[in-house]
């Protein structure tokens, strides 16, 4: 009975509970090693009806406990149901030929090369009810002939691949995110793209790209070099023009999310709205007196936000942020509070309900872990007793500036860790010198460059933008070239962060001393990820890329080839390293074409160039495993294991750890398990 009297004394402090539980209920879901069957699912829907029902049944006390149990069902039902409903054809086997298809999406890929997404797709010699829905080329080789736009039809030769398994287990698994974009194939074409017929005049989505490209090339006409790149893309979401290097020290500086439209740059915009307009028109005492000037405010800020969403591509994380905003300028027009835990719990349980999948990636983790702790934090502050010391006026602004700037790194710095694999060191300083001139200076004069566009003068507030970005700019070199300002970090075991995540929500939600006991789970998920264990040796899908732990680091077997495997598994081992450099490091054993390594006492060989087939005969001889970058057509020797590729295609990398009776190899499409996206 006390734990009902406990929850009892949290009535009034629940409702940021709700998307907590429905969270638990999607994570479970993607957790499960393969798909419910038909009776799981009935027996999950009965349950969220009964436990439904017992909520109106069971009383004030007991009611809570029901509630959370059907939100936890309603969870794996909700990201059940999303699966299914964004199904699509899978390709199941490498192709070639032409292909043709509509244009609607327009990027750059992680080696920096012009992609494009497709819809409505042809492709040769095949049927159509098996033809994905869309499918991702990156362009190789002599391009230029045309100019992509959303709604052109476009034909070329491309090679394409179902989307890949993870490069090793429990690796990011890009085959789940391919399937709620519904990309059914991704690859690349070395032959020039043909336009078969121009985008459809008049189309909204045409219109919008039109003019977030043509904002974009003005901004960088006007702006020359990084300045100009950089706001274009925080205003258009066009990154294109950004050089390496300059998006390389943003990272290492950890002011890469200056450049993502997302919470930070949709709530800086729309709170300089809500503030401009509200405060211009309470100048206007016939206004002031007359009209609720808060209100108005609020509706203009909405439809600044609504231009902006559009105007920046709306991307997930800019939709992710618009909704936030939302809520809370709703609330306003509402009459109520719009910065409370209330708000932003709204927030999520929207988002969760619309994008389940989202829970998985790290803008929604990271965006909802900075407001979260903020609002908290603030909250907090806003509260603080008359009674109790205060800091004088004059010092709160830049108190805030450092809190807000200390907080969201310290909630959103695990998370970034975890899915990333490294610590900006001062990353707190390079936040404090350049986040308060985003919202003060930046942000208000590309406001200011939209008002007066219409006539022209839009270089006012550019020239004024300009400024704060060059200080921006100078500040991530200036921190990114500071010694030690990158910590790199091992990749954690899958319970930490979701151990980690739910201590920090007991601690902020929950009411009273109890609280404190968040700090346990916190200590004890830091432990588990210092105890990450990382495999001996991976093996990669095609067999070729190998890498042996060693007491320098991870070995690599060759120093090029299959390099975004290799960047994965280094930056996955917290290792620094460039590939020709883990090339260089010792680890295997034999000569080229045969090389070994000695995992708890046996042997793992891999056969590689001419000559491979008659090294077959010693290589079973050490008694272990064989790996081989081919198919092994004729029955193999006696006293070895072959991983040729058709064993590798079945079980995906594979990862080898020591154990006590020998090796343990576990495979990446085996711990991925049966799922609709997992091919």
């Amino acid at each position: 009975m006390r734990a009902l009297d406990a929850l009892e004394a949290q009535r009034g402090h629940l409702f940021g509970w709700v998307p907590v539980m429905l969270a638990a209920g999607i994570g479970g879901y993607f957790a499960l090693p393969q798909e419910p069957s038909a009776l799981l699912w009935v027996a999950l829907g009965a349950g969220a009806l009964l436990a439904g029902l017992a909520v109106r049944l069971s009383g004030e006390r007991r009611a809570p406990l029901f509630l959370a149990l059907a939100l936890i069902c309603a969870g794996i039902l909700l990201a059940g149901a999303r699966v299914h409903l964004v199904a699509e054809p899978v390709l199941t086997y490498r192709f070639y030929g032409a292909v043709q298809g509509r244009v609607v999406g327009i990027d750059r890929s992680a080696s920096d090369a012009p992609r494009l997404t497709l819809d409505r797709v042809w492709m040769e010699r095949h049927a159509p009810d098996r033809t994905p829905a869309r499918i991702r080329v990156s362009l190789h080789g002599a391009q230029g002939f045309i100019v992509p736009e959303p709604g052109m039809l476009v034909a070329l030769t491309a090679h394409l691949s179902p989307p890949p398994a993870p490069s090793e287990p429990g690796g990011f698994n890009f085959q789940r995110r391919a399937w709620f974009e519904r990309l059914g194939a991704v690859g690349y074409t070395r032959t020039p793209v043909l336009a078969m017929a121009a985008a459809e005049a008049g189309r909204g989505g045409l219109l919008i790209h039109r003019a977030r490209m043509a904002i974009s090339a003005a901004i960088r006409a006007r702006m020359p070099g990084d300045e100009g790149a950089f706001a274009a893309a925080i205003l258009t979401g066009d990154r294109s023009a950004m050089s390496a290097p300059m998006l390389q020290a943003l990272r290492d500086a950890n002011l890469a999310h200056l450049l993502a439209i997302s919470g930070l740059h949709m709530g800086l915009l729309t709170g300089f709205v809500f503030a401009a307009l509200r405060y211009g028109l309470s100048l206007i005492p016939p206004l002031a007196l007359r009209l609720p000037v808060k209100k108005l405010a609020a509706l203009m800020a909405i439809v600044a936000a609504g231009v902006y969403l559009a105007l920046s591509g709306g991307n997930i994380a800019t939709q992710r942020a618009f909704i936030m905003v939302l809520v809370m300028l709703l609330a306003v027009l509402f009459d109520r509070r719009a910065l409370t835990l209330r708000a932003v719990a709204m927030a999520a349980l929207i988002v969760l309900v619309l994008q389940p999948e989202s829970l998985t990636e790290p803008g929604f983790q990271m965006s909802f872990a900075a407001t979260t702790a903020l609002v908290a934090v603030f909250g907090a502050a806003r509260d603080w007793p008359e009674t109790r010391p205060r800091p004088p006026g004059w010092a709160r602004p830049v108190l805030a500036v450092f809190i807000s700037s200390a907080v969201a790194g310290a909630a959103t710095a695990p998370i970034g860790a975890a899915h990333f694999n490294q610590i900006a060191q001062y990353g707190l300083l390079a936040n404090v010198l350049t986040v308060p001139l985003m919202g003060a200076l930046v942000i208000p004069a590309a406001v200011l460059a939209a008002v007066l566009a219409p006539f022209g003068l839009a270089f006012v507030g550019l020239e004024i933008m300009r400024l704060g970005i060059i200080w921006i700019l100078g500040m991530a070199e200036f921190v990114a070239g500071l010694d030690g300002a990158t910590w790199p970090v091992v990749t954690p075991m899958a319970p930490v962060l979701p151990l980690m995540a739910a201590a920090m929500l007991w601690l902020i939600l929950w009411q009273g001393r109890a609280r404190l006991a968040g700090l346990l789970p916190v200590v004890a998920a830091l432990f588990l990820w210092d105890q990450t264990e990382r495999p001996a040796l991976l093996i990669s899908e095609s067999g070729a890329l190998l890498g042996v732990m060693g007491e320098a680091g991870r070995a690599l077997n060759k120093p090029t080839g299959e390099g975004f495997v290799a960047r994965s598994w280094l930056e996955n081992d917290g290792d620094a390293a460039l590939q020709d450099a883990a090339f260089a490091r010792s680890g295997f054993s034999g000569e080229k074409g045969m090389i070994h390594a000695e995992i708890s006492g046996r042997s793992f060989v891999q056969l590689s160039g001419r000559g491979w087939a008659d090294r077959l005969e010693p290589a079973c001889a050490r008694r272990g495993w064989v790996i081989l970058a081919r198919k092994l057509d004729a029955a193999p020797p006696k006293g070895c294991v072959f991983l040729d590729q058709r064993a590798l295609a079945r079980t995906g990398a594979i990862a080898v750890f020591e154990g006590k009776d020998g090796p343990i190899l576990i495979g990446a499409k085996h711990r991925a398990g049966r799922r609709p996206w997992t091919r």
